[in-house]
């Protein structure tokens, strides 16, 4: 693929999402479904290293990026996650004053509730690929629980699942 056309899907994807995660339907769409430059199980894979990093959730983009193309895949990644910021500050010193208008907000979060659906939809099959088995059934609803009641640090769960997953391949 393309290193430009990347860094534009990159960008399409970060500049369309309200947090990390919400971009995560445009992905898949454009490099599972469209381009078939990823499988549902390295997108998996790219989020979970996204998640197991410090720092924001839409950190898996630089992981998408190399999946795709190596280092310089992976360099666009980071230049379409540093994009949104730097458009941003413009933005609001323009769209700023309109930010308390009850209409305006309203907007927002039936734009937030429309992007958790999306959020939703997309995980389904990603899911479908990750939950092969009963132990990695048992993993993930443990963790969604512990995280639901806890809300604990995310690396915290994935480092117990992790351990769960090993346990339960030398036990076999």
């Amino acid at each position: 693929m393309n290193l430009f056309l990347l860094y534009l899907l990159l960008t399409k994807a970060t500049l369309t999402s309200f947090s990390g995660t919400t971009s995560l339907p445009v992905i898949r769409q454009d490099f599972v479904e469209h381009y078939h430059q990823l499988t549902d199980r390295q997108l998996n894979a790219a989020m979970a290293a996204g998640q197991a990093a410090p720092g924001p959730n839409g950190l898996y983009v630089v992981s998408v990026g190399y999946f795709v193309d190596g280092v310089p895949g992976g360099c666009a990644g980071l230049l379409a996650v540093m994009t949104p910021p730097f458009l941003i500050i413009p933005m609001l010193q323009f769209l700023g004053r309109w930010a308390d208008n009850p209409r305006i907000q309203s907007a927002l979060r039936a734009v937030t509730v429309a992007a958790a659906g999306l959020v939703l939809t997309t995980a389904l099959p990603l899911a479908r690929d990750a939950l092969t088995g009963p132990l990695p059934v048992v993993i993930a609803i443990g963790s969604f629980a512990f995280l639901l009641f806890r809300q604990r640090a995310t690396v915290l769960v994935i480092g117990v699942a992790a351990l769960a997953g090993l346990l339960g391949q030398v036990l076999k």
